[in-house]
């Protein structure tokens, strides 16, 4: 049996509110896209954080969020692209820079990339 449930959006970077219906067992945003609601998105697959949003309140469940680590999600992060709500939600859009940089800053924080030769050679 499927059931419903409200997500409520704070838009950060448009500074809009909105809310919408979805079913348990469609993806929160193909649900909003289908009732006129535009949210930010990239890939759909789950593979990027352009979607990424911070949860508020509720319980969603992201199987297939392949781009955010198991700790981002601990943290209440979530790709709508790939969610299902089980609950009623509040979430926030993030900035994907943001969350990208959550994501991986670690990686790219160390300084420039070289192709295996040491610093000091030309």
């Amino acid at each position: 049996m499927t059931e419903f449930y409200t997500v409520r959006v704070h838009h950060r970077q448009t500074g809009t509110n909105f809310s919408f219906r979805v079913p348990s067992d469609r993806y929160i945003l193909h649900s909003g896209e289908q009732q006129g609601v535009e949210l930010p998105f990239s890939c759909r697959n789950g593979a990027c954080t352009t979607c990424a949003v911070k949860v508020l309140s509720g319980d969603l469940y992201q199987p297939e969020a392949v781009g955010l680590s198991p700790d981002l999600q601990r943290q209440g992060y979530a790709l709508l692209c790939v969610s299902y709500a089980r609950s009623d939600l509040e979430v926030e859009t993030q900035d994907e820079d943001e969350v990208y940089e959550l994501q991986f800053g670690r990686f790219f924080g160390k300084g420039k990339v070289t192709r295996g030769l040491p610093l000091d050679e030309d």
